[in-house]
């Protein structure tokens, strides 16, 4: 860390940092079969997905309470919907989508990650997560075993503001109870995580999931 800085916090990114998500095309295949009898092939289910994916990343700050986020994803099942093939649009009605959508996408935890925060917070470390998510991220965290490792979890949907943007990285600074001094951030992205944290004030580090975990 720069400077020898004594650092007292660490904020961290969820997807691709923390977390990964399970390639869910293989997934949507099944559930199209298991509930509707439908049979599509594992390219065209990645196509669709893509096309949805595209859709939420550009409104997932509207997920930003329960009722909303139920509405953010009736909408990314219709998207997803249109974009399947007709067979799927013919049989399946675009409202009962959604179960099989949210069923296709499976997240874990990176193996190195519940060892890695363990020691941190051994070290005396407050752990907050600052992410570009909806408000089900601390659903999501819980589900992957992580979450009990955590003293906050911030979303960009609970602030109103996404990752360039320094309102999420200060929110965690708020929740810990630290300034910019006193934490590093850790994230995969050179374009969001980087920029945000120096916006806020504060030393960011790239990590890098390439090659797996």
């Amino acid at each position: 860390m720069a400077n020898g800085d004594a650092k007292r916090g660490v904020l961290l990114d969820a997807l691709g940092t923390l977390v990964e998500l399970e390639p869910p095309a293989p997934f949507l295949v099944a559930e199209l079969a298991q509930r509707w009898g439908v049979e599509i092939s594992v390219a065209e289910a990645e196509a669709a997905l893509a096309t949805e994916i595209g859709y939420y990343k550009a409104h997932h700050l509207e997920g930003r309470d329960e009722a909303s986020l139920a509405e953010l994803r009736q909408r990314c099942a219709g998207v997803l919907h249109g974009a399947l093939p007709t067979v799927v649009r013919e049989r399946v009605d675009r409202d009962e989508l959604a179960p099989a959508l949210l069923a296709s996408l499976r997240f874990r935890a990176y193996s190195d990650v519940p060892a890695w925060l363990a020691v941190l917070r051994a070290a005396g470390l407050k752990l907050a997560v600052v992410s570009n998510w909806d408000v089900s991220l601390g659903e999501v965290l819980e589900v992957v075993g992580i979450a009990d490792l955590l003293d906050c979890v911030v979303t960009s949907a609970a602030v109103g503001a996404a990752k360039p943007d320094p309102a999420p990285f200060e929110r965690a600074l708020e929740c810990l109870g630290l300034g910019p001094e006193e934490v590093v951030h850790l994230g995969d992205s050179p374009g969001l995580d980087l920029p945000g944290a120096a916006a806020a004030g504060i030393e960011a580090v790239l990590i890098s999931r390439r090659a797996g975990s």
